[in-house]
């Protein structure tokens, strides 16, 4: 078994930026190291770990299946180690190469990344920010050992583990094509439940109870998808209508030639927060980053 204490920390840092940039050049670039170094303590990584872990192909160094494998407990580890010096040596934004990663559902994707992302690279340009998808990961423990920094949405069985920040509430509203009967006249309630509705069948979602209070109304879809992402591609083609998050409505409404209405319906409101581990507290790249989207996106 390979004991840590034979891996110098240099070796996995290497190890990391090759598997990110999947280029000897450009790995070297970022370490400030030369490409003969960078070659040198890949060959050191192999011997260690007895695997090729990186194989020259067409489309750069791509990674074998047990190096995969390694990537993110070695970034982890890593983010780790810089999570320790930060306590020490704060968080400069001008200077940090840190990573972020942000748990989001898909239509937060939509509503903060690219708000997110200009920002970032605006403020700390060696910053790296990424999301993931809040239903496709253990949330809790992801946020525990860091590997998650923080979370948006309206999750309602965070643990108590975790604080939060109010950012906003929200209403939902229909989203419609421009030029859709319903944007005309007096839209009443049998007008919106005659209408063919496109629901979001979203597991353990907040999107459910919408969905429950739309049946109880009468309507009855005509179509459905799994997640937001594709919604705007929909409703933009036809004459279908979608009651969403107004954040969602009103990052679509441009691009895709829509517009929306309010639905005669009484529907409740969605807050949106941000949580963070409680671990994680004072580490002032943290707070920078809870700082900064709070700015952006609080009321």
């Amino acid at each position: 078994m390979l004991d840590a204490m034979d891996i110098d920390l240099n070796l996995l840092a290497v190890f990391q930026h090759v598997y990110r940039e999947r280029q000897i050049s450009a790995a070297a670039r970022r370490l400030g190291l030369t490409q003969s170094a960078v070659s040198n303590a890949l060959a050191r990584l192999r011997k260690a770990f007895g695997d090729e872990l990186f194989v020259r192909t067409a489309l750069g160094m791509q990674p074998t299946p047990f190096a995969e494998q390694l990537a993110e407990p070695i970034g982890a580890a890593l983010d780790n180690v810089a999570l320790a010096l930060n306590y020490r040596s704060g968080f400069d934004p001008a200077t940090s190469e840190r990573r972020f990663t942000v748990a989001l559902s898909d239509v937060g994707e939509v509503y903060f990344m690219p708000v997110l992302i200009e920002r970032c690279r605006a403020l700390a340009p060696r910053v790296r920010v990424s999301s993931v998808r809040a239903g496709s990961i253990a949330l809790k423990e992801a946020m525990e050992t860091g590997r998650v920094d923080v979370a948006i949405g309206a999750f309602d069985d965070m643990s108590e583990a975790l604080f939060q920040r109010h950012l906003f509430r929200q209403r939902f509203v229909t989203l419609l094509r421009a030029g859709h009967p319903l944007t005309q006249g007096v839209v009443d309630a049998g007008r919106f439940v005659g209408a063919a509705h496109l629901i979001v069948d979203a597991v353990d979602s907040p999107y459910d109870r919408i969905n429950g209070l739309l049946a109880r109304a009468g309507v009855v879809p005509a179509a459905s998808v799994p997640h937001f992402t594709a919604v705007p591609y929909i409703v933009g083609a036809g004459d279908l209508v979608v009651t969403v998050p107004q954040k969602l409505a009103e990052r679509a409404a441009a691009p895709f030639g829509l517009t929306w209405i309010e639905p005669p319906l009484t529907l409740p409101t969605l807050q949106t927060n941000v949580f963070w581990h409680r671990r994680f507290g004072q580490d002032p790249g943290n707070t920078w980053l809870r700082e900064l989207i709070a700015a952006e996106f609080g009321e």
